[in-house]
């Protein structure tokens, strides 16, 4: 994935800008201390804005809402059964268009200091999202980037559209790491994680992070047959009734082939790169 650079949503947010009037009281604010250190919210910075909208509305039949305020600068709330469950908006001028990952947490600034702490980078320092929380943007020792959402209190049950299993929701999320052994005591030391290992074959081993004894997310070594210049990051990864279809409908829709369709032992999976260029995977998991 190629460097991370904050939307325009983000820089007119940082600088002062309040959440758009229409997502005031939005899941995204329904988070409680059951979510920290637990992925809460995605949103992806694109080049093309329209096109990603789009595609993804084709793709998981998402209804998609633009913000008509324009300091916005037209960040979309993408909804499945009425609930919200990621974001799209603009990528600044000449930056690539990627996913990014918000952990929850309750304090984004003493956050930030265990990232310090732990070798990571404050990229964006915690700053006010409107009335509705706190965001900032951090990378981990391998370069990878990592978003934290701290949502202003409320009284609600903990995004109820977000990760929800159901098709076209957040369905995991997975560290690409060059340098693997730097990344998981540092997520270890700042979100509290603790993390087990598998045998994957090929002499690859697979881990999975955990929290409170849950599996929340994953991690690899990067491939070595990845071109050099591509840094550590995170990918977002999509639940889909199935798998096989979705990867054909990607593809028709302009979607190039990044892994085709395979099984694991906890389900099935395929990776695409959408038309601009993000990419992301198609999740099935098996029935338990």
């Amino acid at each position: 994935m190629p460097e991370w650079r904050p939307s325009s949503r983000v820089r007119r947010l940082a600088t002062g800008g309040g959440a758009p009037d229409g997502h005031r009281g939005c899941d995204m604010t329904e988070a409680t201390a059951g979510t920290t250190g637990r992925p809460v919210w995605v949103d992806l910075s694109s080049a093309d804005p329209a096109g990603s909208r789009a595609f993804y509305a084709a793709l998981f039949g998402w209804e998609v809402e633009v913000s008509p305020d324009p300091r916005y600068g037209g960040y979309a709330m993408a909804k499945v059964g009425g609930k919200d469950v990621a974001g799209i908006g603009p990528a600044q001028p000449g930056a690539p268009t990627a996913w990014a990952l918000y952990l929850g947490t309750p304090d984004a600034e003493g956050l930030g200091r265990r990232v310090a702490a732990a070798g990571g980078t404050v990229v964006m320092p915690a700053f006010a999202v409107g009335d509705i929380g706190r965001m900032a943007v951090f990378q981990d020792p391998t370069g990878a980037f990592i978003s934290a959402w701290q949502p202003n209190p409320m009284p609600a049950n903990a995004m109820p559209g977000f990760g929800g299993g159901g098709p076209g929701t957040y369905g995991w999320a997975e560290l690409n790491a060059r340098g693997l052994d730097r990344a998981t005591p540092f997520y270890e030391a700042v979100f509290g994680w603790t993390h087990r290992t598998s045998d994957i074959g090929n002499g690859q081993q697979y881990t999975e992070f955990q929290a409170r004894g849950e599996s929340i997310a994953g991690a690899m070594e990067m491939n070595p047959m990845v071109p050099g210049e591509v840094p550590s990051y995170w990918m977002v990864y999509f639940a889909v009734d199935d798998v096989d279809a979705s990867f054909a409908k990607a593809l028709d829709a302009g979607a190039r082939e990044m892994l085709a369709p395979r099984d694991f032992p906890g389900g099935r999976f395929a990776i695409v790169g959408d038309p601009q260029g993000a990419v992301f995977g198609l999740l099935k998991m098996a029935a338990q």
